[in-house]
């Protein structure tokens, strides 16, 4: 949960690293969050309320999100600019996907020092 939290006070922070275990905290987290509003809303609420509330979180945790993995790729040694690949059908989500478990560049690199420590 720390981590989770810790994405959202860096909300619009795109300088710096982020662990692979940060990155995933807050995707985790944030698919239990949609799980939550889509199911459990449209059983209480109907379908459309549950729609809506899931589209309202989904825009707000979209910057907190692009923070993290842009992050994540200065990380890997890559810049932020990678997210962008995304926009490729099929091949761009898998790259992506593949970047996100890569581990950390050992030591300091141009994004700054490891979140690891030594």
């Amino acid at each position: 949960m720390n981590y989770w939290l810790e994405c959202w006070k860096k909300y619009a922070v795109f300088s710096g690293r982020a662990r692979r275990k940060e990155y995933w905290m807050f995707a985790l987290f944030n698919f239990m969050i949609a799980f939550l509003l889509g199911f459990v809303l449209a059983r209480i609420a109907g379908q459309q309320i549950s729609g809506v509330a899931n589209g309202v979180y989904s825009l707000v945790a979209l910057l907190p999100g692009l923070g993290v993995t842009v992050r994540r790729l200065h990380d890997t040694g890559r810049s932020g600019w990678w997210v962008l690949f995304a926009l490729v059908p099929i091949i761009g989500a898998i790259t992506l996907f593949v970047f996100m478990c890569l581990d950390s560049k050992p030591g300091a690199n141009e994004y700054g020092p490891n979140p690891k420590g030594a």
